[in-house]
């Protein structure tokens, strides 16, 4: 009989298809796994079920770290593994514009993203592209959901999202993809999975780490609608070609990279993010965040 292990997500989307794929491939299975998944409540983090040994393994951010280092505190997890070392997030507009430039957006309206993470890495792609971020009209619209339904009823001019939302949006011929974020920003430690540091030398842990890095070096070398046929079920509400289209833009983007470690210069890259957006009053260390994936 499989061992249980228990996978939460804080945000559930294509762009943890790193992590999805373990399950959808049939990696985790492989290794004697059954993958038993979970989505954290709006506004909730996944790390506590982790604390309150609920969940084996968290959907996460190295980022989140940083909020008990500000206070003097150790953080209770450790982020041992990489799912994304660039943005996900992508820039939507009214019309098509193959000529985008972002100081187009100065004195428009763009209905941003204003969690922690995403709000820090837009002023910095703004920042990098060479734009003032008081320049444009920055519109709070609250949840996904509602920025969505926002933007379809005509608020705003621009929608700062995840995938496979704008490519919905796309495919509905309702917004225009006009760039990315991680284009503009470049690699960093962006998402990770996170676990108590007493888990990672389990033997659970090991089975583990064997099925995210087949399942990662699979999602990078097969064409996208094959891995969206196989996400299909995890995504009813996402038409299979938006997902492939989601998919196959991400593997351009570079998101998905080979090695599965979170390495010193993206966490470096991250800590020039959040100092940019005065998240954070000083650099933390990377032992003090980052553990290395469980060993063979």
């Amino acid at each position: 009989m499989a061992d249980v292990i228990r996978i939460e997500f804080t945000r559930f989307s294509a762009f943890y298809s790193p992590l999805i794929a373990t399950m959808a491939g049939g990696f985790l299975k492989a290794e004697g796994l059954e993958g038993k998944h979970s989505v954290s409540a709006p506004g909730t983090s996944a790390i506590a079920g982790l604390i309150d040994g609920s969940l084996h393994v968290a959907q996460s951010a190295p980022s989140y770290s940083f909020g008990p280092l500000e206070k003097g505190n150790v953080p209770p997890i450790r982020h041992f593994a990489q799912i994304n070392e660039k943005d996900g997030f992508f820039l939507a507009g009214r019309a098509p514009d193959p000529a985008f430039s972002w100081d187009k957006l100065k004195g428009r309206k763009v209905i941003i993203d204003h969690g922690g993470q995403p709000m820090a890495m837009f002023k910095y792609a703004c920042f990098k592209r060479g734009l003032d971020f008081k320049e444009l009209t920055a519109v709070d619209a609250g949840s996904t959901d509602k920025m969505i339904a926002a933007f379809r009823a005509g608020e705003g001019d621009f929608i700062h999202l995840q995938g496979p939302a704008p490519q919905q949006l796309e495919h509905d011929k309702a917004a225009h993809i006009v760039t990315s974020l991680g284009d503009a920003i470049g690699p960093c430690a962006f998402s990770s999975l996170a676990a108590k540091t007493e888990w990672l030398s389990t033997d659970m842990a090991r089975a583990f780490m064997r099925a995210y890095r087949k399942a990662r070096a699979w999602l990078i070398a097969t064409p996208a609608a094959e891995v969206a046929k196989a996400e299909a079920p995890f995504f009813k509400d996402i038409d299979q070609a938006v997902l492939a289209k989601t998919i196959v833009a991400y593997q351009k983007l570079g998101n998905w990279s080979p090695h599965v470690e979170i390495t010193r210069p993206a966490f470096e890259a991250t800590l020039d993010i959040f100092q940019h957006s005065g998240l954070i009053t000083k650099r933390h260390r990377y032992e003090d965040v980052v553990a290395q994936p469980p060993a063979e």
